[in-house]
Parts: structure tokens; sequence; C-alpha cells
């Protein structure tokens, strides 16, 4: 039969006490057969035998633990620290680049560079079929700007009415009063492209005057001055310069 022996140091003054705890059932621990190594403790299995086991350490293993909270640690590497990621997704992690990006997802159409709301530089987009859109700043061709297919209709009022920028490409009708009055202003105090062509109608009862200070009025026969649109008339003015104007049309003199 094994034994234990425990052997108090001669030179010691001391008294070391073991004791059991205060309680009415008897307890057996099995120890190890063998010392362990440097840092091992007592470990027990749960049923009084002892074994001894090696702590965590620095660089140590923790296995596969059942349950971790990792709030507070650092470190983690990505490529290699986390699993269950789809392909590429950890390199993107990694290095968040537009290409990266594009290795990541599956579902992407087109190439190039990552793009934002704001100010963003498309090359050579195919945009399909969009639900709305503005056009103001776009051209056709890279110098024309985009028109209309129609002519849109604005009022002009039953006696006076002076043009501005929006009115490119639109009619501009006169109703519901007598002698009426369209005013085109200079370049200088609003810029049309050339080439832009407004559409008067005269639905008034009078004549209608087509007029602009520093402005000129070209007619058919080489005639200048202010037009006059007779009532029921219809009168398309095409600026050609700066501050220049061919009106010409149904009952226009």
């Amino acid at each position: 039969m094994s034994k234990i022996k425990l052997q108090g140091n001669a030179s010691g003054t001391g008294t070391t006490t073991v004791q059991s705890a205060n309680t009415s059932s008897n307890q057996t621990f099995t120890l190890p057969g063998t010392d362990g190594t440097s840092g091992q403790f007592l470990s027990t299995d749960g049923s009084g035998n002892l074994s001894f086991a090696t702590g965590l350490t620095s660089g140590g293993a923790l296995g596969t633990p059942s349950t971790g909270t990792l709030t507070n640690c650092t470190g983690l590497p990505v490529s290699t620290g986390i699993s269950g990621l789809a392909a590429n997704v950890a390199t993107f992690l990694a290095t968040p680049s537009s290409s990266n990006l594009a290795s990541a997802v599956t579902d992407e159409t087109g190439s190039g560079s990552l793009v934002f709301a704001t100010s963003p530089t498309l090359v050579t987009p195919v945009l399909g079929t969009p639900t709305s859109g503005t056009l103001s700043n776009c051209t056709v061709d890279g110098t024309n700007s985009v028109g209309f297919r129609t002519a849109p209709q604005t009022s002009g009022g039953a006696s006076a009415y002076t043009l501005v920028l929006t009115d490119s490409g639109k009619h501009v009708i006169f109703t519901g009063g007598s002698t009426a009055t369209l005013t085109v202003p200079t370049n200088a105090s609003v810029a049309f492209p050339v080439g832009t062509t407004i559409l008067v109608v005269n639905d008034n009862s009078g004549n209608l005057t087509i007029s602009g200070a520093g402005v000129t009025f070209q007619l058919a026969n080489g005639a200048t001055g202010n037009r006059t649109v007779a009532t029921k008339g219809l009168a398309t003015c095409l600026k050609t310069a700066t501050d220049t104007w061919y009106v010409s049309g149904a009952g226009v003199t």
C-alpha cells in the first residue's frame, strides 16, 4: 500500500496546518502518481481524482471554448482568425479597396471604382430606364443641350410677359385679353444659348407685340424691329446670335 508522508522542515519554527472542510461527509482525493511540470496546477475531475493541468499563458491556445466574450480582446487577425466568411471578404476587410470589394460581392454590374452619391464621375455608364431624372445640365453630343420632343406650355398671361431661361423649347401662350406684349430680354439679362427656340401663341382678341430694347428681331424679308403677331397667330422665335432673334410664322409682321 502506498503511503502519504508529511514531514516538517527541521530548521523551520512555524506551523503548517492542513485542515479539512467543515463537512459531515467523507471525501477522498486521489493524487497524481507523478510530478507535473513547472507552472502546472492540481485540477479535479469532479470525482476526487486530481491531476496536473496547464493554465493559459501568453501565446497559449484556448482550444475550443463553448462560449466566450471578446469585448476587451485585440489582435484578432482577420484573414485567419474569422471563419465562415465568403470568398474574398476577409481580404476586403483587411484592405477595403474598390477592387477588393468587387471581388467580395457576387451580384455586381460594371467595373471600376466605388461610386458614392455626391458628385460621382461615371465612365461610359449604361443607365437603363431610370424612373425619373433631371437633364438640365446634360448635352446630346457634348455640345448641344438636351431639349424637349414636345413644346410644353408656359402661360404669358393676358397682357404682358418677359421671357425667362426656362422658357427655352416651350411655347408661351397669351389668352384672355386683348392686346399684349412679349418682352425678349438682352443676353446680358438672360443668357439664352444660341439656338434657343421659343414658340409664341396669341390667343388674345387683339394683336401681340414682340419687343425688347437692345434686341434685334429679323423677319423673312430682311426687316428688323418689333414684331406683331395677329390674333390666333403663331410665331417662332429662334436665337441666332448674342442679341439677334429670327421671328417668323403665321400672322407675323
